[in-house]
């Protein structure tokens, strides 16, 4: 028989008439071993954990930070006694580092573990070691932010042997999948970011080289809370994009409004350096409410821009008191009027088609839109009794004719400023319709790739049904 052997007999002897401390002590004495009387024979490590806590998502490191109740069984075979020779004596706790433990990591791990080190495990009479430990871990995970607020992330924390081959240790969960993961959300802190979704988890081999080691991968799948960011993003941008929509209804002659969207676009990009530090960078991929951000704003730039067009035709076509286009009053004031539904006023008729020259109508045209040139003041003609009119009588025809004339020239202006006025007002709704429609066509955009969430699906719906009951509205 080798010394190994009788070395080992005499330490079994001692643990079957109880763990005194000379037993103990030669079992302290192998703790640079592994545990088996067989060598040949692996040693089985069960390992199972709680989730107890997300601490913290880095998106540009791609970082987790969890908090995690480890425990870890294994069998020590020089630990074994009889409890009816102890005094019934079952189990016992001792110090863990004067134990063989196997050398169980996380293979994702990034950082040093800061937790309270857990100095003790507890030995039952039948050598089955339960070692109980808190562990920080600092993993690296692949996080997809492109459906933030409402994303999903899925990491993966593989438990396995540094050092010791399948041939040495072997791993296998201490209990199934499932019930980790009803515990994880059962200590889980509800105040946190994130919600635990669910633990899967599988048993594989790592293979490098010729070796080979047993692992245990764990998918970790949990879900942002996203009530933080609606609130304080999606929300305030809905508003200000449902103030840009509402200022369409400011009279479009007036340079308010050109004034109002030019601060309503300064704010909203106060509102996106303010919110900056709420948003997720990474490298990798921009999220979609970025994209969403991006659009809002280059919406109310288009805003601004029909403004400053509608600005335009009301004011510097107006006020130069040019006629309006004959293919002008054809395309805007009928068609376009009549395909937009365009309300006119009670005294006003639309204008009809263009006619071929007749004697009453010298401009080619009909309706209220013809505008009939000043007629010359009359020639002075010597009365035909062949006297000479009075210079008072003559004076007075000459300020009659004047005054004629200025009143025709206001009217005409008049006429001409009406006319551009319902050109700008017809754009003005043509545009708005536009601008409505693109909203809403964003809008379900958004929603469709967005995940499905009882937050989006309210929120955007709400700002969906607002956009199409205001489309349907007159404006």
């Amino acid at each position: 028989m080798s010394p190994s052997q009788q070395r080992i007999n005499f330490i079994t002897g001692l643990l079957l008439i109880g763990p005194t401390h000379e037993s103990l002590q030669a079992v302290f004495d192998l703790q640079p071993f592994r545990p088996a009387v067989n060598l040949s024979n692996p040693t089985i490590a069960n390992i199972s954990f709680t989730l107890y806590a997300v601490l913290g998502v880095n998106e540009k490191t791609q970082i987790l930070t969890t908090f995690l109740w480890l425990r870890l069984y294994w069998h020590n075979e020089f630990l074994v006694w009889d409890p009816k020779e102890c005094d019934g004596v079952t189990k016992i706790s001792l110090p863990v580092k004067e134990l063989w433990s196997p050398d169980i990591i996380v293979y994702e791990f990034v950082d040093d573990d800061v937790s309270q080190a857990c100095p003790y495990v507890y030995v039952n009479h039948t050598g089955h070691i339960r070692w109980d430990r808190m562990l920080r871990l600092v993993s690296s995970c692949n996080l997809e932010i492109f459906s933030f607020p409402f994303d999903v992330q899925n990491c993966t924390f593989t438990f396995g042997s540094y050092m010791h081959t399948i041939r040495d240790v072997r791993v296998s969960p201490a209990l199934p999948f499932k019930e980790m993961s009803l515990n994880s959300k059962r200590y889980l802190e509800a105040s946190g970011e994130w919600e635990l979704v669910d633990i899967l988890g599988e048993t594989s081999i790592l293979k490098f080289g010729i070796d080979e080691w047993d692992i245990i991968t764990f998918w970790v799948v949990v879900k942002r809370r996203p009530v933080l960011y609606v609130v304080n993003l999606l929300i305030p941008s809905s508003f200000l994009m449902l103030i840009d929509i509402l200022s369409f209804y400011l009279p479009p002659h007036s340079v308010d409004r050109a004034s109002f969207k030019m601060t309503l676009i300064l704010g909203y990009t106060v509102f996106l350096l303010i919110m900056n530090d709420l948003l997720p960078s990474t490298a990798n991929g921009t999220p979609i409410i970025g994209i969403y951000f991006s659009v809002c704003l280059a919406l109310m730039v288009i805003s601004l821009l029909e403004t400053v067009i509608i600005t335009n035709v009301l004011h510097h076509n107006s006020l130069k008191y040019r006629e309006v286009p004959k293919w002008v009053r054809v395309v805007v004031l009928k068609h376009i009027a009549n395909l937009i539904c365009y309300r006119w006023p009670e005294d006003i008729q639309p204008p009809s088609t263009p006619q071929k020259d007749k004697p009453g109508n010298a401009n080619g045209s009909s309706g209220p839109w013809i505008i009939q040139p000043a007629s010359r003041a009359p020639d002075q003609h010597p009365v035909s009794n062949g006297t000479s009119a009075l210079p008072e009588l003559q004076q007075i025809c000459q300020y009659l004719a004047e005054l004629r004339a200025h009143l025709v020239s206001l009217q005409k202006e008049s006429q001409l400023l009406d006319q551009w006025c319902h050109v700008g007002y017809v754009l003005d709704f043509l545009l708005f319709r536009i601008y409505l429609l693109i909203i809403s066509c964003y809008a379900m955009v958004i929603v469709t790739m967005w995940p499905t969430d009882k937050y989006s699906a309210v929120v955007l719906g709400q700002g969906l049904v607002i956009v199409t009951i205001i489309c349907h509205s007159d404006k």
